[in-house]
């Protein structure tokens, strides 16, 4: 497994992260996947407390009992449920934040958050209390760094400007390529570590078959498909080089992978140990599509 500094934090995670919201309700099977994961060199686990109402965070807390300081544990928050359970709404102010995080340290049955995340966020939020918020979880000792989960620029760009973040969490893959207009080398110059989520689109990248996907037609995703299994050949998975795709960027800290069988964490592993892609390779699979842009939040 390789290891990246976490932007400019003291974090060292490993470049396959394990992403935790697909995990189900038995936590005796989570508890024996996460310990398999972290057996082969997977040190990075994120979480939110949105997830599954919370119960996500609780199977992770359950699952690392007794040996926190081996795991670094990411998890979210601004998502704030509604006390009737019908759905959630958007609360990214200081006071939620600050009753919330204790919430999850409970969850979590730890002391101490390595990374916590705003879970989305707009122009028009709060901005600053909510850095405010942050800044002073850091003071006291229960948050070590912080960040943000959003795909806007326009939000990222005020957060660049106005915070002392980690990392954002962002949608990045052969068939996401909006981040390499300017949000990722923005990042990269500000020493700001990216964690990519939608490695493989939705499983498009990786053999399911093709369907419209942010923009592009059908016959385009079947087009870079191809794309993707030319350059695997006969030694690797589709999914591994969809994966050191994502990776290929020096901006990029970690692949956040939705996990939530045997098998999926064993595809995840296996691209960990694929060698990266040269640069022939990527220019064939940035060839067999044009990069798409982000319309809105810009």
């Amino acid at each position: 497994m390789t290891y990246k500094q976490l932007g400019n934090s003291d974090l060292q995670v490993s470049e396959i992260a394990f992403g935790c919201m697909s995990l189900g309700s038995d936590h005796a099977a989570n508890a024996e996947l996460l310990h398999h994961a972290l057996n082969q060199g997977v040190n990075f686990f994120d979480t939110a407390d949105l997830y599954d109402k919370g119960a996500n965070e609780k199977t992770v807390g359950k699952a690392f009992a007794g040996m926190r300081e081996q795991v670094i544990i990411s998890t979210k928050v601004g998502n704030q449920w509604r006390a009737d359970g019908s759905g959630w709404d958007w609360n990214p102010r200081k006071a939620y934040i600050l009753q919330a995080v204790e919430e999850s340290l409970r969850r979590l049955q730890t002391d101490y958050i390595d990374l916590y995340q705003l879970h989305g966020g707009t122009i028009e939020d709060p901005i600053d209390e909510t850095i405010e918020a942050f800044e002073l979880l850091k003071k006291q000792g229960k948050i070590r760094h912080y960040g943000i989960s959003s795909i806007r620029p326009n939000v990222i760009r005020e957060y660049v400007k106005r915070s002392n973040i980690a990392s954002v969490m962002l949608q990045y893959s052969l068939l996401d390529r909006r981040p390499e207009e300017q949000v990722l080398d923005l990042l990269k110059g500000k020493g700001i570590g990216i964690l990519a989520r939608g490695s493989l689109a939705q499983g498009l990248l990786a053999g399911k078959p093709a369907k419209p996907y942010l923009g592009y037609t059908f016959e385009e995703i079947q087009q870079a498909a191809n794309s993707v299994r030319k350059v695997a050949g006969t030694d690797r998975k589709a999914a591994e080089v969809a994966l050191r795709y994502t990776l290929h960027h020096p901006a990029v800290s970690a692949a956040v992978m939705g996990i939530r069988t045997e098998e999926q964490l064993d595809d995840a592993l296996l691209a960990s140990k694929s060698a990266p892609l040269t640069a022939a390779e990527i220019k064939v699979l940035q060839q067999s599509l044009q990069a798409n842009r982000y319309e809105q939040h810009r």
